[in-house]
């Protein structure tokens, strides 16, 4: 019964897609949006992660809106890609646009990243155990109140560099001349790729990738869960992501 609820759904913007391509009338470009507001709504519940600390539910949901009204009027409903495929894409790219926009990360936060990797590696050695907040944040010279503001902003830019992965450089209607069906075969390539190469890290690793990524927990959640501090949760974050970066080098088109 729900699937051929949701097959009377696509036939019915089927056939308002065909009447706003012959007559662009705002009222069923607005019914054709109205209608496909569940690919807002994932679109923001699954990227919170990444713009919580630059922006509100409202301001997403505000880009996402525009987004999913662009993909309306520059979808051709002749091609072989279904409307949720082409707008999810188009959505999830404009949220991400936005992020880019509000955050530019500067130099010296990727410069963080290394000095805090090296710091917790000489810590450790030294101390023969998980080095605490205060004693890495000594060793680099910071306040601990430092090193948890560098911590937040590391980490949003690698949680922006792990949706790059997936959606860096993709246009489903590209300007090499791919089709939307070549286009969308590639993505999924690139997600097949990317999974395999989830599974090939460390088992903490692919633990705070999954846990943060796919069950939405926060760090200070996963440093529970792990029994380990959340700046420790960071690091593994962002090691992880890089190897991910690495491995799936290839897909990712500049």
């Amino acid at each position: 019964m729900y699937a051929a609820k949701t097959a009377e759904i696509n036939t019915d913007i089927s056939g308002l897609f065909d009447r706003y391509k012959q007559t662009p009338d705002k009222a069923l470009r607005n019914e054709i949006v109205m209608r496909s507001m569940h690919i807002v709504r994932y679109a923001v519940l699954s990227t919170r992660n990444m713009y919580r600390k630059y922006a509100d539910d409202d301001d997403i949901s505000n880009e996402a809106v525009l987004a999913l009204m662009n993909a309306v009027d520059s979808y051709d409903p002749k091609k072989n890609v279904k409307f949720d495929t082409y707008a999810s894409i188009k959505v999830r790219g404009a949220i991400i646009d936005y992020i880019r926009r509000m955050d530019a990360v500067p130099r010296g936060v990727r410069k963080f990243i290394r000095e805090y990797d090296n710091a917790f590696s000489e810590l450790y050695a030294e101390l023969d155990r998980e080095p605490a907040r205060e004693e890495i944040a000594a060793r680099l010279g910071i306040t601990p109140q430092k090193l948890d503001s560098l911590s937040s902003r590391s980490a949003a830019a690698t949680t922006l560099s792990f949706e790059e992965l997936l959606f860096d450089g993709f246009d489903i209607a590209d300007e090499s001349g791919n089709s939307e069906a070549e286009a969308q075969v590639m993505l999924s390539e690139r997600r097949s790729q990317l999974a395999a190469a989830i599974d090939s890290l460390k088992d903490k690793e692919r633990t705070v990738i999954t846990l943060y990524y796919y069950e939405k927990l926060k760090y200070s959640e996963i440093a529970q869960v792990l029994g380990i501090s959340e700046s420790r949760v960071c690091q593994i974050h962002s090691k992880a992501v890089d190897k991910l970066k690495e491995k799936i080098s290839e897909y990712i088109m500049d």
